[in-house]
């Protein structure tokens, strides 16, 4: 693991007691510049990982919780009259900044959501005519909760294709929960984390990114899962070519993660589940993951590889 990436991850755990892959799917999202959605229950640390990451990169931390009356306006910006100058001022939303949370995202109606997923795919904010671009680097963690349906707006999967991966916390364990009951008064606060990455290292990081190598014969392997989804029986939506990309990213990021200049068929297998099951829709009540799981059981590698 990178020296950067190792300091990042260290930080982390100082916060996020015993979920160490969950961390690492996290940092994938990141260093790969994608969006990351937790589908979680709450009270199992999805604020408190998002806010320990902006600490941990020296960046700036918003939160937006969503409602069904939150507007586009009160994510993105406002257009202000200031009677003194006679003229309008921009008031920017809670976009500008560099960590977003977007808690319980699908409580906002869709025009809203709209607005914050233009910004997600845009990397700017476009008002009256005139943009203007969000900080750079720019990373949402967006939450859901998989209980709670009442009252809300199911995201389309048209919007689902923006997030580079979905993941889940889940309880701790209970040695885990044990050590942070433990902890409480001993172990480290948000605001006591000490940033150990800057952004411009952060960027860096996603530069190298981009630079590691993945061969074409597992470019074919990734290739070859993604058109499967589209022609399973069990599919009635398959992955975009968008989740293609997204899942070749996501391998770099994790090679790189791992200290690697280059992917391995492993790294696709372990990112695809989460990188490939929120964007398919099944033809049966099968879960999505289970799908994904099965086409990778049924696709060996030697059979592109070729």
């Amino acid at each position: 693991m990178p020296a950067g990436i190792d300091r990042l991850f260290a930080n982390l755990s100082q916060t996020i007691i015993g979920k160490e892959d969950a961390i690492e799917l996290v940092l994938v999202a990141l260093i790969g510049g994608g969006h990351a959605l937790l589908e979680d229950v709450p009270g199992v640390g999805k604020t408190l990982l998002a806010k320990s990451l902006a600490r941990s990169i020296d960046g700036k931390f918003q939160r937006i919780q969503c409602t069904p009356d939150l507007l586009p306006s009160d994510i993105t910006g406002s257009n202000i009259w200031v009677p003194n100058s006679g003229e309008f001022d921009f008031l920017p939303g809670p976009v500008f900044t560099n960590v977003l949370l977007a808690d319980e995202v699908n409580r906002a109606t869709p025009r809203t959501q709209s607005a914050l997923l233009e910004v997600m795919e845009e990397q700017q904010v476009t008002l009256d005519g005139k943009s203007r671009p969000v900080p750079h680097p720019f990373f949402t963690i967006a939450t859901q909760n998989p209980v709670e349906y009442q009252g809300t707006f199911p995201l389309p999967e048209a919007q689902m294709d923006r997030f580079m991966l979905s993941l889940s916390l889940g309880y701790p364990s209970a040695m885990d929960e044990l050590r942070m009951l433990q902890g409480l008064q001993s172990s480290k606060k948000v605001e006591d984390l000490a940033p150990c990455l800057s952004l411009d290292e952060l960027q860096s990081l996603q530069q190298q990114c981009r630079q590691v190598r993945i061969e074409d014969s597992l470019q074919r392997y990734l290739l070859e899962l993604v058109r499967r989804t589209r022609d399973d029986d069990e599919v009635t939506l398959g992955v975009s070519p968008r989740g293609a990309v997204a899942l070749h990213r996501a391998a770099q990021a994790l090679a790189l993660i791992k200290g690697r200049d280059f992917v391995i068929p492993d790294d696709i297998k372990l990112l695809a589940p989460h990188v490939l099951a929120h964007r398919i829709i099944p033809a049966t009540a099968q879960p999505t993951r289970a799908i994904i799981d099965r086409l990778l059981a049924a696709i060996p590698i030697s059979a592109v590889a070729a």
